[in-house]
């Protein structure tokens, strides 16, 4: 047989050659059948090992891959492309210590290539090395100026290090040079939002009109700055788009601000019923409803608030003061209890609305000393309330000797 016939057979029938034409093809699953079976007639194969590894890596099998990779370094530990690709596939396996002995290794033997530089960076990233992360960013960038996904990584590496308007740049840069990378303006923001910076972050959210949670946040920020109207705006169309517990709170106190309660009550309504065991939700539906007028809807908000956590101090002491604008001392006594309990039990206006119960009830055995604990625990904070407790300390006084 001619040698050109032979070559011909061998390359029709070699699996590490149905290999390599597999992975130029991108036909990756092939290629792992085919080294595979060359591993099969070879175990030591090490080019067969090295194509095996990058096969799995690219059908995303990385558990083989790695130890696929790992063999070959065994036979040849300083091969350049071994340490350089499973260092990337312990990065992706969230193992970056592991990966940064071997991607130091690899940009040690090729300094200045972007690639080792770059996935040390990102090593050093996740494992909150910022400075380490800054540097070898820089360094690949340096290897390749146009890299918006180093741009990115070094403006974040730069934030967490508290210089914001210099990774601001970065950021800038990094959408400039790649618009899919815009979306990471959404963390800049956020480093903005937590060094107080709300007017810097609420200016890069403004530039996500069609984000919901971007939206959602730039609304609370307005909130926060008193801008209830902006906020409005903003919110209305987040709920619209997505609707979610936490826009539509935040829209309800938007509209709390600005003083439109009858829009805030059906949203809240709607969020409590999506999230009934939320006591926050049921606490604000509830004060709506007092300040409506609608009291006994108010304290039904205020006491499934406090069946929801039973700790909730607000939870009890708006049932208590609620249900005393109703009339019923007795449970508003309970309610109270309830509170003192967890340790409110020298808080002056629970003691002073506490005296009154007795009192409305003409049970002045126990109005007089929760009066006089009221008026020491006041001791000239709430001068109106202490007024009318000495008042009736007199009055209650007179009715106990009487009796």
């Amino acid at each position: 047989m001619p040698l050109l016939a032979l070559l011909f057979l061998f390359w029709q029938t070699d699996p590490a050659a149905l290999g390599m034409k597999a992975l130029e093809d991108q036909k990756f699953d092939q290629a792992v059948t085919h080294f595979a079976a060359a591993l099969k007639a070879d175990p030591e194969d090490l080019s067969a090992n090295f194509h095996y590894g990058l096969a799995l890596s690219m059908v995303n099998r990385d558990p083989e891959a790695i130890a696929a990779y790992e063999k070959v370094l065994t036979k040849q530990a300083d091969l350049f492309e071994a340490q350089l690709n499973l260092g990337v596939l312990l990065l992706r396996s969230k193992r970056p210590a592991d990966a940064l002995v071997l991607l130091e290794k690899a940009q040690a033997q090729q300094p200045k290539q972007f690639r080792p530089n770059y996935y040390r960076g990102e090593a050093h990233l996740d494992s909150s090395h910022w400075e380490a992360a800054e540097i070898a960013l820089q360094a690949a960038l340096a290897a390749d100026a146009k890299s918006a996904p180093a741009m990115a990584s070094l403006a974040k590496a730069i934030a967490k290090q508290g210089r914001l308007k210099e990774s601001a740049t970065w950021y800038h840069s990094a959408a400039a040079a790649d618009p899919s990378f815009k979306e990471a303006l959404l963390e800049l923001a956020s480093f903005h939002e937590a060094a107080g910076q709300k007017t810097e972050a609420a200016a890069l959210y403004r530039l996500f009109p069609d984000n919901g949670p971007a939206r959602e946040r730039l609304g609370v920020l307005l909130i926060e700055q008193g801008q209830a109207d902006d906020a409005i705006t903003q919110l209305e169309k987040s709920v619209k788009d997505s609707p979610t517990t936490a826009n539509r709170l935040a829209l309800a106190t938007a509209y709390l601000k600005a003083k439109q309660n009858a829009k805030a009550a059906p949203l809240l309504q709607q969020a409590a019923a999506a999230e009934p065991g939320n006591p926050e939700l049921r606490l604000t539906l509830g004060r709506i409803y007092r300040e409506d007028k609608r009291l006994p809807d108010s304290a039904r908000e205020f006491l499934a608030a406090a069946q929801i956590d039973a700790k909730l101090k607000p939870a009890w002491s708006e049932l208590g003061a609620t249900l005393f604008l109703l009339g019923d001392y007795p449970q508003s006594l309970k309610a109270f209890a309830r509170l003192k309990a967890l340790g409110e039990d020298q808080n002056p206006s629970v003691l002073y609305l506490e005296a009154f119960c007795y009192d409305r009830q003409q049970l002045y055995k126990e109005a007089l000393p929760a009066y006089e604990k009221f008026l020491a625990a006041a001791a000239g904070k709430m001068p109106e309330e202490e007024f009318k407790g000495r008042q009736r300390l007199r009055i209650v006084k007179r009715m106990v000797e009487k009796r």
